[in-house]
C-alpha cells in the first residue's frame, strides 16, 4: 500500500474556503481537516479542554448555559465540549461550514448548528444561540483575520454575550510573543530540537508584519471590547499545551 504524502501545512490557503476543501478532503485525518499535523494536538486534547474550563469556569459549576463555538472543526475537542454540554444540560451552537458541521454529532436537547462565516453571520448565530453565556474561539483567530476584520469579530462577540458571559478566544498566534521566544537560549534550544539543525534561528526584526497578529493588535482588541462595556485579559496557556511558548488567549467578561 502505498502511503498518502504528509500534510504541507506552507502550501494551503487557510481561509474559510480552504477549510471548507479540507473538511471535504477524504484522505485527511481529524486534526489535518482542521489544519494541524497529528504530533501538533494527537493527546493534547485533555489538556486543551482543561485550560478552556479552568478560563470558562461556569461550563463545569453550573447548568443549562448557552454556549456557542466559533470554528470548532471536527476534530476532538468539540466532541468532548459537546459531551460536557450534555452532561451540564447546557446547548452548544456549533458555528463553521456547511461541511464541517456535518462531520459534528447532533445530539438531540444539545447541539445547534449555525452554518456560515462569523461575524457575518452573526445574526443567524443569535437567532440559533440567544444570548451566550460562553463563547468559545480556540485556534481560529488567526484565520477570521484573512476574511474579516477582527474589530467586526470583537463587536459582534461582545453583542452576543449575555451578562455575566465569558468569551474565551483561544490559541492566538502571537508573532511578537514567537520572537521573543527564540531571542532566548532556551527558544534557540527549542529550534534545534525541533528542525534538527544546528543553525542559529534568526530572529526577525520587530516589526509589524502584514497578516500576522502581534502585541499590538491584541492589544487594540483588548482596548475594543473595554469600550465596548466588557473587561478585557489576556492569558497565558499552561506548559503542557503544544504552542503556549508562542500563543496567547484573550478573555472578554461582561460585567
Amino acid at each position: 500500500m502505498t502511503s498518502r504524502p504528509a500534510l504541507d501545512l506552507a502550501t494551503l490557503e487557510l481561509d474559510y474556503e480552504g477549510f471548507r476543501r479540507l473538511a471535504r478532503e477524504p484522505g485527511l485525518s481529524a486534526h489535518e481537516k482542521i489544519g494541524f499535523p497529528d504530533s501538533y494536538r494527537e493527546g493534547f486534547e485533555p489538556a486543551i479542554l482543561a485550560d478552556i474550563v479552568a478560563k470558562l469556569p461556569r461550563l463545569a459549576s453550573d447548568e443549562g448555559l448557552s454556549v456557542v463555538d466559533i470554528g470548532p472543526g471536527c476534530a476532538a475537542l468539540p466532541r468532548m465540549l459537546i459531551d460536557l454540554c450534555r452532561d451540564r444540560r447546557h446547548t452548544i451552537t456549533l458555528v463553521d461550514s456547511p461541511e464541517m458541521l456535518a462531520l459534528l454529532p447532533d445530539v438531540a436537547g444539545v447541539t445547534r448548528k449555525a452554518p456560515g462565516l462569523f461575524p457575518k453571520n452573526a445574526a443567524e448565530v443569535r437567532a440559533a444561540a440567544g444570548r451566550a453565556d460562553a463563547l468559545i474561539c480556540y485556534s481560529v483567530l488567526h484565520y477570521i483575520y484573512v476574511d474579516c476584520n477582527l474589530f467586526d469579530f470583537v463587536d459582534a462577540t461582545v453583542a452576543l454575550l449575555a451578562p455575566g458571559g465569558r468569551a474565551l478566544i483561544g490559541d492566538i498566534p502571537n508573532h511578537s510573543k514567537r520572537r521573543r521566544f527564540f531571542a532566548t537560549e532556551g527558544g534557540q534550544a527549542f529550534h534545534r530540537a525541533f528542525t534538527g539543525s544546528t543553525e542559529p534561528y534568526v530572529v526577525p526584526h520587530d516589526t509589524p508584519v502584514p497578516g500576522k497578529i502581534d502585541d499590538a493588535v491584541l492589544m487594540g482588541l483588548m482596548q475594543r471590547a473595554q469600550a465596548a462595556g466588557c473587561d478585557a485579559y489576556l492569558l497565558p496557556q499552561p506548559a503542557d499545551l503544544p504552542m503556549a511558548n508562542r500563543r496567547d488567549d484573550l478573555l472578554l467578561a461582561r460585567p
